[in-house]
């Protein structure tokens, strides 16, 4: 097969996953380039991708997963030939499971979608509790009239023109919200995909909880940036 598509893989801290995702990723129909994102990482992640075979470009702080999906796909375009290349995002914790995201590119790759949404056939927690993936959903209902099943999804699939339309992108953990309501509002066609990844569920510790706050935030940044009205999603602080 001809290749025509690169994989990019934001990534802080996942030393202990990151290489069998990229080698998974390397042996993924049509892929020729792997670009991992080292987002500020204390541990060996860059090292480790680049061992297993990945393009690493670091960031030298955090700067979140928005920033580190618009930094792949300018890695990506520095590279790219006459045609450009369909991007494929996937979490650095997919490990082996990434082989399967071969089905997520099937649709762009035949010109039936824009952008190809993940749905995990097996259910694991996506980070975050009902509530952000509640307040997703609804948020992206009542503004494109498209039902999410999985909202906050990070495994996608688009071509470089939808990608482009949908810059810049919201912030942080918003970046998958925002991603579907704007590419849904400009015409561009998305559809889901059933797929058998997995990758490390959320736990319940104060650290896990601070990072579905963290969701919570900026989906609703997300939301109320691009439809105000939309601020009837997001959940209400109880009446005394």
């Amino acid at each position: 097969m001809t290749p025509d598509t690169a994989v990019v893989i934001p990534a802080r801290n996942e030393a202990d996953r990151i290489g069998a995702t990229v080698k998974a990723a390397l042996d993924l129909p049509g892929v020729d380039l792997v670009v991992v994102v080292d987002d500020g990482s204390t541990d060996q992640t860059g090292r480790v991708a680049r061992a297993a075979g990945a393009r690493v470009v670091r960031h030298s702080r955090n700067r979140g997963k928005a920033a580190a999906m618009e930094t792949g796909s300018e890695a990506v375009r520095l590279l790219d030939g006459d045609t450009p290349r369909h991007l494929l995002f996937l979490d650095a914790d997919l490990g082996e499971s990434a082989r399967t995201a071969a089905a997520l590119v099937e649709p762009v790759r035949a010109g039936k979608a824009d952008m190809a949404i993940a749905v995990f056939a097996t259910r694991v927690k996506l980070g975050g509790h009902g509530i952000v993936v509640r307040v997703a959903r609804d948020g992206i209902r009542r503004a494109t009239g498209f039902e999410a099943t999985q909202p906050l999804n990070g495994q996608r699939c688009l071509t470089r023109a939808a990608f482009e339309a949908a810059r810049p992108l919201a912030h942080g953990f918003g970046v998958e919200t925002g991603l579907t309501i704007d590419l849904l509002r400009k015409g561009f066609r998305v559809c889901e995909v059933e797929v058998e990844m997995v990758h490390r569920a959320t736990g319940n510790d104060w650290r896990a909880q601070l990072h579905r706050a963290k969701q919570l935030r900026d989906v609703a940044r997300a939301l109320v940036a691009r439809e105000p009205a939309i601020r009837g999603a997001l959940p209400k602080r109880p009446t005394r």
